[in-house]
């Protein structure tokens, strides 16, 4: 009778141990769920993408003016557009993702950019009011963009970088307007409604973010 007992106390315990295996297994599995879900989106993905490059794009065009007109105030934002391509290189980073800008200054992997590119340097090599105008069609640009790739996450990291870099171009149009009324010019949204230059243009310069 004791065998008896003790070949049940047996069975038993090694029961209990199976269970306790079972639940470390399921922890696991759903550690790795949580890790795969925490990956991007193809969209989030496509926008960091064309985002990097965006921001190569104001950065270089910006250079390019500086070298034409000698403005310092392409010089001082083109640091800027430096620090924003850092931003966005670093979330890329994060998620494995691998960088799409080209070292070369003026070169795109985007053929759309490309293009853009070379239409925005032809324009801004006319005068420095054109060139003005460029840079304010960049912040333009810039606004609306990443307001529509706000909209395409809900990833706290994500919302912060669009954000900041907003606040960024916002700041970024002030001084292009500012410059191209100084030169006795004006500027008419061609990518974000009239209200929300106007709005822009209302509102103090501030800081972005780290």
């Amino acid at each position: 009778m004791k065998t008896l007992q003790y070949i049940v106390l047996i069975a038993l315990f090694g029961l209990v141990a199976w269970s306790c295996d079972s639940d470390n297994d399921t922890s696991i599995v759903g550690t790795e769920v949580e890790s795969v879900e925490s990956l991007l989106t193809d969209q989030e993905t496509q926008d960091l993408l064309f985002l990097r490059e965006e921001e190569k794009l104001a950065r270089d065009v910006y250079l390019f003016a500086y070298n034409q007109h000698g403005l310092k105030v392409f010089q001082n934002i083109a640091k800027s557009e430096e620090q924003h391509m850092d931003r966005v290189l670093a979330i890329l980073t994060s998620y494995g993702v691998d960088d799409p800008a080209l070292a070369e200054s003026g070169a795109f992997n985007n053929p759309d950019l490309q293009s853009l590119y070379e239409q925005l340097t032809a324009k801004a090599s006319l005068s420095l009011v054109d060139a003005l105008e460029v840079g304010a069609i960049i912040e333009d640009l810039d606004i609306k963009d990443l307001n529509a790739m706000a909209v395409n996450s809900a990833k706290e990291d994500l919302a912060l970088l669009y954000s900041n870099l907003a606040c960024g171009s916002a700041n970024h149009m002030r001084s292009f307007y500012g410059q191209l009324v100084a030169n006795g010019a004006d500027y008419e949204p061609q990518y974000i409604s009239q209200e929300e230059l106007d709005e822009i243009l209302a509102s103090p310069q501030g800081g972005c973010g780290p």
